[in-house]
């Protein structure tokens, strides 16, 4: 639910490409939308089947982790925790990639011209699962 809320937000109350500096030289939120992969892998590609080959993929994933998780579903665990959100991060890119054939991002981390490419909750509930 946070994921859908903050994209939500960043989505109405940002134009695309505008961010708001919260740390200078350090990090902003900013709205991006990402039409490929992690860290933006495949998103110059022309292809038509780029967007269904992230969703099949993306719906195997949920599916894998899905089993794992209903198997240790007997106790609350670490194991079940991580699991927990790498689903949650992968439900909600995946909403996204449904509904608008793209991501919506907004954190950035960078010093200087260096930075790590832009993420969104769903990412860093995967991140933080795995």
């Amino acid at each position: 639910m946070l994921d859908r809320f903050t994209k939500w937000t960043i989505a109405h109350r940002l134009n695309l490409h505008d961010g708001i500096t919260v740390i200078p030289g350090f990090f902003k939120i900013i709205h991006a939308e990402n039409p490929g992969a992690a860290f933006g892998m495949f998103a110059d590609s022309p292809a038509p089947w780029k967007t269904g080959v992230l969703i099949f993929f993306s719906i195997v994933a949920l599916l894998v982790v899905s089993m794992l998780l209903w198997k240790n579903s007997h106790t609350l665990t670490s194991t079940g925790v991580g699991l927990s959100l790498i689903l949650g991060g992968a439900v909600g890119n995946l909403w996204d990639r449904v509904v608008n054939h793209q991501v919506v991002d907004f954190l950035l981390f960078y010093i200087r011209q260096y930075q790590w490419p832009a993420f969104n909750v769903a990412d860093s509930a995967i991140v933080t699962g795995a």
